[in-house]
């Protein structure tokens, strides 16, 4: 009796531990694997169908498990940086640790690892342009006429940007885009701004931060740059408007400019098809001081490209 009730509790601590995986999401990082000798795995499909196999009967045993994405070349020097043997499972074990608690992680709940990979990859995207705008934005100094700090000033002058556009948008789902130049490609970021019953606005945090950074780095920088927003509502046709940056502010983007914006793709240039029943109009006024303009702290005049639009 004893012997079973110490199985069963050690099953019941097993199903509490979490646990992470390391996903090799495509097949370049994959061969990239297979110049250690024991990652036994041949070909990239095999691979995947075992690691959907492992998180099925991990799910089925009541386990939990979130999967991380596996970059080699972040590996490699992870390894170089701790003296571990790169060639070990135990040295990928204690990188994907390290994943879980910094690196971009979805969690397994059942899905399909086809619909499970395109969310992980756009978290990475996520994090990546997050941190690269943080980096350039903390780059851009103090004003050597006040000496405030440029950075944490366009910070939160894009967060108050950014309640007002939510504040003033009509009621519905809103989906925003925010899109600045920088080197080597624009910095894109996306927020979904989704409206309850009630009317509360539901904003996830994470993608609020990039969001507000990428804003905050083209009002700090005054690259050229814009938002657009398009909103959804049922019984109504979608509506879609936007801005330009300007100085420290917002200029609203004609009807014409918005429908130019949305129907360009952002990473070709080409022109897209418009959609039927959506409305392309101008923004509502955004109150205050949320149009000023003019040669800002980083002492270069507003940018004059409207942001790209994006469908989804």
């Amino acid at each position: 009796m004893a012997h079973t009730d110490r199985r069963t509790m050690r099953r019941v601590l097993h199903q509490e531990i979490a646990g992470t995986l390391g996903l090799l999401t495509d097949a370049y990082d994959f061969r990239a694997m297979r110049r250690y000798r024991s990652f036994t795995f041949d070909d990239h499909e095999t691979y995947l169908r075992q690691v959907e196999g492992l998180l099925k009967a991990r799910a089925a045993q009541g386990g939990h498990t979130t999967v991380a994405l596996f970059d080699p070349r972040e590996y490699a020097d992870f390894c170089q940086d701790k003296g571990l043997d790169p060639d070990l499972p135990m040295s990928r074990a204690r990188f994907t640790a390290e994943l879980a608690a910094s690196g971009p992680t979805v969690p397994y709940e059942g899905q399909k690892l086809s619909d499970l990979v395109p969310v992980l990859v756009d978290e990475a995207v996520r994090r990546a342009t997050w941190e690269y705008a943080s980096t350039l934005l903390a780059r851009v100094g103090t004003c050597a006429t006040c000496g405030e700090d440029i950075g944490r000033a366009a910070f939160a002058r894009a967060s108050d940007l950014l309640v007002r556009i939510v504040e003033t948008a009509p009621p519905g789902d809103r989906h925003l885009v925010c899109s600045v130049t920088a080197t080597p490609e624009t910095l894109v970021a996306a927020l979904h701004a989704d409206q309850d019953t009630d009317g509360t606005t539901q904003l996830d945090e994470a993608e609020a931060l990039e969001f507000t950074t990428v804003l905050a780095l083209g009002i700090a920088t005054r690259r050229p740059g814009g938002l657009v927003m398009r909103t959804t509502a049922p019984g109504t046709a979608d509506r879609v408007y936007g801005w330009r940056l300007r100085g420290d502010g917002l200029e609203p983007l004609t009807a014409g400019e918005v429908f130019d914006a949305y129907c360009t793709d952002v990473e070709s240039g080409d022109l897209i098809s418009p959609e039927s029943g959506v409305d392309y109009t101008t923004p509502p006024d955004l109150g205050g001081d949320a149009r000023a303009g003019g040669a800002g702290p980083a002492g270069e005049e507003g940018g004059e490209g409207p942001a790209t639009g994006h469908r989804h």
